[in-house]
């Protein structure tokens, strides 16, 4: 099974599922699947605030362990699902991880608007030529979940 055929909404639906539960434990509203052969085989939240580390980005924690956990070649086969388009700093971590592509809900330019941090570069620069880009993806649930969260 390749990518484009994996149940895209689905994945992105757990990752809103996982950004919901960081929200209302008091971390940031964001959560991430990695997807394999269409099975999830990691899934992570974030935790910056419960873990009190700000590199605890569902985004960045998937692609060190894939990095620690899996081989070059299946994390080529892999794509990460995020509630959100990724910060830069997610985004050098994915590119070192070399993932298919990544699929988000909320970009990060719409993510601004709630926060007031407007991103300096957008996650496509940082991947290009590594990783695929794609999103939004069920925008209007993963604007939802940061309207709830009453940033």
């Amino acid at each position: 099974m390749t990518p484009e055929e994996f149940d895209h909404e689905a994945h992105v639906r757990e990752a809103l599922a996982l950004a919901r539960e960081a929200g209302a434990r008091g971390d940031e509203p964001f959560g991430s699947v990695l997807v394999r052969d269409d099975a999830v085989v990691m899934r992570d939240s974030n935790q910056i605030n419960t873990a009190d580390d700000i590199r605890r980005h569902p985004e960045l924690h998937l692609a060190r362990r894939a990095c620690r956990e899996l081989d070059a070649a299946t994390r080529a086969e892999t794509v990460m699902y995020t509630s959100t388009e990724p910060c830069p700093m997610c985004a050098g971590g994915m590119r070192r991880a070399g993932f298919d592509r990544v699929v988000y809900s909320v970009g990060s330019d719409e993510v601004a608007a709630y926060t007031g941090e407007a991103v300096p570069v957008r996650s496509s620069e940082i991947l290009r030529g590594v990783t695929d880009v794609v999103g939004p993806v069920l925008n209007d649930e993963g604007t939802q979940v940061h309207e709830a969260f009453g940033w």
